[in-house]
């Protein structure tokens, strides 16, 4: 009789390329996951993992078997997610946003997740949004939200909100009336968010797809760290507008008009396609009504 806990030993070790890593995603010991390997091999007979190689490398038998395991977890979840009530589904759900995300609507996907999934556990990480994606990529992450700025067929995605950008700075340092051009900008120190970041990934491709070169660049891939040096004079700077707005009103940053004005930038909500489809999807959704960068949390 084989079980879904062995199952989940063979799919995690395949996936995740040895023994130790599949342990300690499962919360177990290396002696326990072979222990629930070797018991898979002595049910059906054959040897699932190659002992020979370095790495655990799946036989062509074992591979076939991970087939069949991956439909079985999948219709697992699936049934796990439709008939249990939100109420009592038990979960760990790991999410990754931006600082963005973080400083203005955070609280409110935080609130509707816990209001919806009363028992599951959120586990939220702020990062830069290639290490989201990274994280993603290894299964370190359940679902990230992130700028539109990576496309791969491995994951879903689901368009949230977008961001209106200006160029911003002290109210003296540029003396250019508006509207100023990016000729004119680049005689200045730009602040940018490096291609770590995806807005600071999609600026660098708009920047080259209009031929203009910023010789004076300093990068910080904090936004709190890029306010802080626009409004201290230091260079000019791409930030968002709507939740900055009150240093513009008070006249502590000007908000330049730049010709060509600098394009939004669409936020979503990306999750493997191969995992748990059923909460990831309505995170996501719940995710586009809570969007809202229009204003910080202080």
């Amino acid at each position: 009789m084989i079980t879904f806990k062995q199952i989940d030993a063979l799919y995690w070790i395949a996936e995740l390329g040895s023994f130790e890593a599949a342990a300690n995603k499962l919360n177990m010991s290396q002696s326990a996951i072979s222990k629930r390997i070797q018991e898979l091999e002595e049910t059906f007979d054959v040897e699932i993992f190659d002992r020979s190689k370095r790495n655990a490398r799946l036989t062509e038998k074992g591979a076939e078997l991970l087939d069949y395991a991956k439909d079985l977890l999948e219709r697992r979840d699936y049934l796990l997610e439709r008939v249990s009530t939100r109420e009592v589904l038990v979960r760990r759900f790991r999410l990754g946003v931006t600082e963005l995300t973080a400083f203005t609507w955070l609280p409110a996907l935080v609130e509707a997740l816990r209001e919806a999934y009363p028992k599951v556990q959120i586990e939220p990480s702020v990062e830069l949004s290639s290490e989201l994606f990274r994280k993603l990529e290894s299964d370190e992450l359940d679902l990230v939200i992130v700028p539109d700025a990576y496309s791969d067929s491995r994951f879903l995605s689901t368009p949230l909100g977008s961001v209106e950008n200006a160029w911003m700075c002290a109210p003296w340092l540029v003396s250019e009336p508006d509207p100023v051009g990016l000729e004119a900008l680049a005689g200045y120190t730009v602040l940018t968010q490096g291609s770590h970041s995806g807005t600071g990934l999609l600026y660098e491709r708009w920047l080259a797809a209009h031929a203009v070169q910023m010789p004076r660049k300093l990068t910080s891939h904090n936004l709190l760290v890029q306010v802080g040096l626009a409004l201290s004079g230091v260079g000019v700077s791409y930030l968002p507008k709507a939740c900055l707005s009150h240093l513009i009103e008070r006249g502590e940053l000007r908000a330049l008009e730049t010709e060509p004005a600098l394009p939004q930038v669409g936020y979503v909500a990306l999750h493997r396609g191969d995992r748990q489809f059923g909460l990831n999807q309505n995170v996501a959704q719940l995710a586009v009504q809570c969007c809202d960068f229009s204003r910080l949390l202080f």
